[in-house]
């Protein structure tokens, strides 16, 4: 699986978390767990395309 496919799957997992999950510090740490890997996905597409 390359990386990409991985932080997009990982993005998905912790925004779906963050709906369900009741604990409001916990929703805010996936939600900024998901903002990193969206960063990073986008760091490597840069690279790709260049």
């Amino acid at each position: 699986m390359a990386r990409i496919d991985y932080l997009r799957q990982q993005v998905a997992r912790a925004e779906r978390l963050a709906k369900a999950i009741l604990d409001q510090q916990t929703a805010e740490r996936l939600q900024a767990f998901a903002a990193e890997c969206r960063a990073e996905m986008q760091v490597l597409t840069v690279k790709t395309a260049a």
